[in-house]
């Protein structure tokens, strides 16, 4: 694998504002180094296991198995603009939301509908082996996050290094920072897709715009750049991008 030394640059980008369509400059297998440490990878393709989870999620969150929040939005720029069916669904933990009249944690709904268990349980084990993949890898920070989730109750986790998960259809996304991930710990970003393009993860702290290929994972600490998706182009009718992701929410630290 390749080995890439994410180095600071400077730049005007400013959180909220839209990510622009960014062609990515990494898309061969790599580790990415900070400061000497490994703190996360992309591999272009993963293992004929994890293509064939993937490939179970994906299908059940596309069927009517699977509650979703739908949107219509568009998606593109610069005359590749289309509106495009948007969608995404949380499962795992949810954080306590008291602006929302819910100060406490849940589990989601989703969980509770019959026809989706086979996608949790399939989205379930695609966690577990990024996992392994994440101990592989990079063994130091599976190991750190291991000790991070010591003080997260069984109850809230899903798998053994995260507490959410959540599939996104198609949604791009403005620049941010996942300020409410634990610090120290790392998201899965799995791609499927089929007819289009973009939808790349950009950091413009280090200029670096990850391809999200089919098939692809990305684990990268969430909480500690400003980040953006680019927009999803269909190039042809029907073509979609899908994310799956696993990430670790603080607020599950040390709740009962």
């Amino acid at each position: 694998m390749k080995r890439i030394d994410l180095i600071k640059v400077e730049h005007n980008v400013k959180i909220g504002e839209e990510c622009p369509y960014i062609e990515p400059n990494i898309n061969e297998d790599s580790i990415f180094y900070e400061g000497g440490k490994a703190i996360g990878f992309y591999l272009k393709k993963m293992s004929d296991k994890m293509i064939k989870l993937s490939d179970l999620c994906n299908n059940e969150l596309l069927s009517n198995n699977v509650p979703k929040s739908v949107m219509n939005r568009t998606s593109g720029e610069q005359g590749l603009t289309k509106k495009v069916k948007q969608f995404s669904t949380i499962i795992g933990s949810v954080a306590p939301r008291p602006h929302m009249k819910r100060p406490y944690g849940s589990i989601s709904s989703v969980h509770s509908v019959k026809s989706a268990q086979i996608f949790i349980k399939a989205m379930l084990m695609l966690a577990k082996e990024s996992e392994e993949l994440i101990k592989e890898i990079i063994p130091e920070q599976y190991e750190k996050q291991l000790e991070l989730f010591k003080q997260v109750p069984d109850k809230w986790k899903f798998a053994n290094l995260f507490t959410s998960s959540i599939s996104n259809y198609n949604i791009p996304a403005p620049f941010h920072r996942d300020t409410g991930n634990i610090v120290g710990a790392v998201n899965v970003i799995i791609t499927k897709r089929l007819n289009s393009k973009g939808g790349n993860l950009h950091v413009p702290d280090y200029n670096a715009t990850m391809d999200s290929c089919n098939n692809s994972i990305l684990v990268y600490p969430a909480w500690k750049n400003v980040h953006g998706v680019t927009p999803i182009i269909p190039t042809h009718e029907g073509g979609y991008r899908n994310s799956l992701i696993f990430y670790p929410l603080k607020a599950f630290v040390n709740l009962d």
